[in-house]
């Protein structure tokens, strides 16, 4: 007889003998019998499944947009502070966004709240880019004797000086973002 085939059959859960015929569950740690394996099944489907109970949406919301206020900032403050427009650093709104949909929201997951961080990191995206656009053109006026863009402009206005420094690396920044703010608050997998 081999080893393998003397060491105890038990299983993990109930501690029963397993006879070698029996069907079974086989894990790193050992078996699982086939009654105690299904139950296992049931309690983590059901643990899945309750992730995104009792959703509180308006606090999801309010911990988003404040992930999306320090992501803006930190975006806009780098660049107002270098004077170079470094979009990678962008990423930090989807990172911000996505923790504050999860954790002010009370660690709940779901697709609802995967697509309430999503549409939040991207209207921080353009408000940032917005600001980091302003921000260029402020600086250029005052060296070129221009007037400066008002506090509070026009969407017209706004829409153009969003335009200004469009590129396709942006969309590619974008991207990055609305991939981590969608991530984040995913559901997680347990089966």
């Amino acid at each position: 007889m081999s080893p393998s085939a003397a060491a105890p059959r038990a299983c993990l859960q109930c501690n029963r003998e397993l006879r070698a015929d029996e069907p079974h569950v086989a894990v790193q740690d050992g078996l699982f019998c086939e009654a105690c394996a299904g139950q296992l099944r049931a309690e983590l489907a059901r643990l899945e499944a309750s992730q995104g109970d009792g959703v509180n949406y308006p606090l999801s919301a309010f911990g988003g947009v404040l992930g999306g206020a320090l992501g803006v900032l930190a975006w806009w403050g780098f660049t107002v502070a270098t004077q170079v427009s470094f979009g990678l650093v962008a990423v930090v709104i989807g990172y911000a966004v996505g923790h504050g949909v999860l954790r002010v929201g009370g660690y709940r997951r779901s697709l609802g709240l995967q697509g309430l961080s999503a549409t939040i990191a991207a209207l921080s995206f353009a408000v940032a880019s917005f600001l980091v656009n302003r921000s260029f053109y402020n600086m250029s006026a005052v060296e070129q004797g221009f007037e400066l863009l008002p506090p509070v402009v026009p969407l017209p206005l706004a829409i153009e000086v969003l335009k200004m420094g469009a590129s396709p690396m942006d969309l590619i920044f974008l991207g990055i973002v609305l991939y981590e703010a969608w991530r984040i608050p995913a559901p997680q997998r347990l089966t």
